[in-house]
C-alpha cells in the first residue's frame, strides 16, 4: 500500500463520516479535496509508519471532539485490508501500522514504475519561467555562477518532477557599456596594447584576441570604431559559445537563451520592445514625467522610491529592460517567474516585486527572487586564463561534475557554503556525493550477482519483508513522492539530496543483515527473490533522486 493508496482510504472515511453526519440532519460546513488529506511519518518509528492528523483540521468545522472523532477514523482504519492497526494518540493524531505485506508491497510498485517513482501532480498546470546564471558574456563562468548553475538546474527538475511545466531561461546581458569595454579589451589584446581603463584583462582576453584575429586577419587595418565593433561581435560570439559548451559540461540545460538586445531592437515600425513596455505600463497608469526623465510608480506596489525608466537625455535605464523582460516572459505565457539571483542583488528583490505589481501581477504570487549566498573552496586555485576568479571549468576539471553538482545542490541557496575539496575527492562514507552512489552501484551489484546465483524476481511474496530493516527502509522508500513534492514546493532540491544520504545509510544496515544472495548450498527461496525487489526498489529510488540533483548513477564504482 502507498502512502496515495493510505491518503486516499483515509479521505474516503472522513466523507464517509460527514455524509452520515448530513444524513441524520447536521449542517456540516466542510468540504475537502482529497489532496487535502496528508499524511506524516511520526517521529519515533514504533509509534507506526504513518500519522495523521485530519481529525484535529475537521474537529472545528464538524463540531466535535477530535480525540473522538480520530477514534471514529482509527476504527474504520482498522478494518481495512493491509492496515494493522491504528491508534490515537495525543490531542487527536492518528498513528497507522501497515501489515508487512501491505508495506512490502511497495517494493514491486517502485520497480514496476520505474523513472516515474516520485513524480507527482501537485504543481501541475503551473507554467513557470525559471532565469538563473544569466552571467554577462564578457568572460567565463566563476564559482558563483557554477553553484546558481547546479542549484538553478535541480529546481527545475524538482519542479518538472512535481507537474510544473518549466522552462529554463538564460537572460544574456549583451547590451550597454560592459559590451563596448569587453571589445575594447580584445581589441587592445590583439594590438598588443595594455588593457584599457575599465577593461578586462586575463589570459582569456588574450586568447579570445587570438581566435578573432584568425576569423579576421584584417582586423588591425580596419578603422578604429569598425575594428572596436568587428572584435566586439567576434569575441562576443566565441565567449557566448564557450559558456554554453561550459554549462552543457556541467549537466546544466537551458531552453531559452534571451538577448538584452532584443528587447532594444526597433521593429518595421520603429518600436523596440523597451519602447512598448513603457508604453504599456503608462496606460496602466503607472508611469509618469518629471524634469524630463520618464519614471515608474514603484512606490505604489512596496518599492522604496520610483524608479526612472528614461532619462532626461532620452537613455533607457537598466530597469527599462527588467520591465521590458517581465512583460515578455508573461507575453509568452509564463504564470509565474522565478528568478535565482547572486547574493550582490539584494536590492533587485523590491524592483522586480513592484514591476511585477505594476504589470498587473500579484508580487506575492506571480514571482519569486531567489538569492544565493557566496561560495568558496579551501585550496581552490585562481583561473590562469582570468587571473581573480575560480572558473567553472577548472572545478569541473578538479572535483569532477557530479561531486560538483551534488555538493552545490546540497545546501540551501541562502546558506553561505565553503567546500572542502578534500572530502569530496575521498571514497568513503565521509563524502557524502560518494556514499549515495555507492550504494547505487551496490544495488546495482547485487542484482548481478544473485543473477548468477540464480535469484529472478519471478516471485514476490511482500509479507515475508518483516525484519526490522526491512520495515526502516520501506518506510524511506515510501516517503520519495513527499519529499520530491517538498522540495518543488519549497525550492529547495538539497531536501532531495539529504533524504539519498538517510536513504543510504538505510540501505546499509539493510545489507548487512538480511541476505539477498544464498549462503553456500543454500537453496532459493522467495524471500531471496522478494528481497531483490526491495534491492532494486532501492537502486532506482537512488537513480531517481540523482538524476533530479543532474548527478549520474554508476553502476559500477
Amino acid at each position: 500500500m502507498t502512502p496515495a493508496d493510505l491518503s486516499r482510504v483515509l479521505f474516503d472515511l472522513v466523507s464517509e463520516l460527514v455524509e452520515r453526519r448530513r444524513a441524520s440532519g447536521e449542517e456540516v460546513a466542510l468540504e475537502l479535496a482529497p489532496e487535502a488529506v496528508t499524511l506524516e511519518r511520526p517521529k519515533l518509528r514504533e509509534h507506526g509508519d504513518w500519522a495523521s492528523s485530519i481529525a484535529l483540521r475537521i474537529a472545528k468545522p464538524l463540531g466535535s471532539n477530535p480525540r473522538e472523532l480520530a477514534g471514529e477514523l482509527a476504527a474504520g482504519l482498522a478494518e481495512v485490508d493491509g492496515v494493522a492497526r491504528a491508534e490515537v494518540a495525543g490531542p487527536g493524531f492518528i498513528n497507522i501500522r501497515l501489515d508487512a505485506a501491505a508495506a512490502g508491497s511497495l517494493a514491486k510498485a517502485i520497480v514496476e514504475a520505474g523513472a516515474a517513482y516520485g513524480r507527482g501532480d501537485s504543481l501541475a498546470g503551473r507554467v513557470i519561467n525559471l532565469e538563473f546564471v544569466s552571467a554577462n558574456p564578457t568572460g567565463p563562468l566563476h564559482i558563483g555562477h557554477t553553484r546558481w548553475a547546479a542549484l538553478g538546474d535541480s529546481i527545475g527538475r524538482v519542479l518538472r518532477a512535481a507537474g510544473a511545466k518549466v522552462a529554463n531561461e538564460y537572460y544574456i546581458n549583451d547590451a550597454g557599456n560592459q559590451m563596448d569595454n569587453f571589445g575594447a579589451s580584445v581589441l587592445a589584446a590583439a594590438k598588443g596594447e595594455p588593457t584599457p581603463e575599465n577593461g578586462y584583462p586575463g589570459q582569456y582576453v588574450a586568447d579570445l584576441a587570438a581566435r578573432v584575429l584568425e576569423r579576421e586577419p584584417h582586423l588591425l587595418e580596419l578603422d578604429d570604431e569598425v575594428a572596436l565593433h568587428t572584435a566586439r561581435e567576434i569575441a562576443y560570439e566565441l565567449q557566448l559559445g564557450e559558456i554554453r559548451e561550459s554549462l552543457e559540461r556541467f549537466n546544466v540545460h537551458f531552453d531559452v537563451w534571451t538577448s538584452e538586445r532584443a528587447l532594444h531592437a526597433k521593429d518595421d515600425e520603429g518600436v523596440s520592445a523597451i519602447d512598448a513596455a513603457v508604453e504599456r505600463l503608462r496606460a496602466q497608469g503607472h508611469v509618469y514625467d518629471e524634469d524630463g526623465a520618464v519614471w515608474v510608480r514603484t512606490t505604489d506596489f512596496g518599492d522604496d522610491k520610483d524608479r526612472v525608466i528614461r532619462r532626461a537625455n532620452g537613455v533607457y535605464t537598466y530597469f527599462a529592460a527588467d520591465a521590458a523582460y517581465y512583460l515578455d516572459k508573461g507575453d509568452r505565457g509564463f504564470e509565474h517567474k522565478i528568478y535565482l539571483l547572486g547574493a550582490d542583488h539584494h536590492g533587485y528583490v523590491h524592483r522586480l516585486k513592484a514591476l511585477a505589481g505594476a504589470a498587473g501581477d500579484d508580487p506575492e504570487r506571480d514571482i519569486e527572487v531567489l538569492i544565493g549566498q557566496l561560495v568558496s573552496i579551501n585550496g581552490a586555485k585562481l583561473s590562469k586564463r582570468a587571473g581573480n576568479i575560480i572558473e567553472l571549468d577548472d572545478l569541473q576539471a578538479w572535483l569532477g561534475t557530479d561531486a560538483l553538482r551534488y555538493t552545490l545542490a546540497r545546501y540551501p541557496a541562502d546558506s553561505p557554503l565553503a567546500i572542502d575539496p578534500e572530502v569530496l575527492q575521498r571514497r568513503g562514507n565521509d563524502n557524502p556525493v560518494f556514499s549515495v552512489q555507492y550504494v547505487h552501484a551496490r544495488t546495482t551489484q547485487l542484482a548481478r550477482n544473485v543473477a548468477e546465483a540464480g535469484v529472478d524476481r519471478t516471485a514476490f511474496a511482500p509479507e515475508l519483508l518483516d525484519h526490522e530493516t526491512e520495515s526502516a527502509l520501506l518506510g524511506a522508500l515510501q516517503e520519495f513522492p513527499r519529499i520530491v513534492a517538498q522540495a518543488a514546493e519549497l525550492r529547495e532540491p538539497h531536501r532531495v539530496a539529504r533524504y539519498l544520504e538517510e536513504l543510504a545509510g538505510l540501505y546499509h544496515r539493510w545489507y548487512d543483515n538480511c541476505r539477498v544472495l544464498p549462503l553456500g548450498d543454500e537453496p532459493v527461496t522467495d524471500l531471496h527473490r522478494t528481497r531483490l525487489w526491495l534491492n532494486d526498489a532501492t537502486g532506482q529510488v537512488i537513480r531517481n533522486g540523482l538524476d533530479l540533483l543532474g548527478v549520474s548513477a554508476p553502476e559500477r564504482m
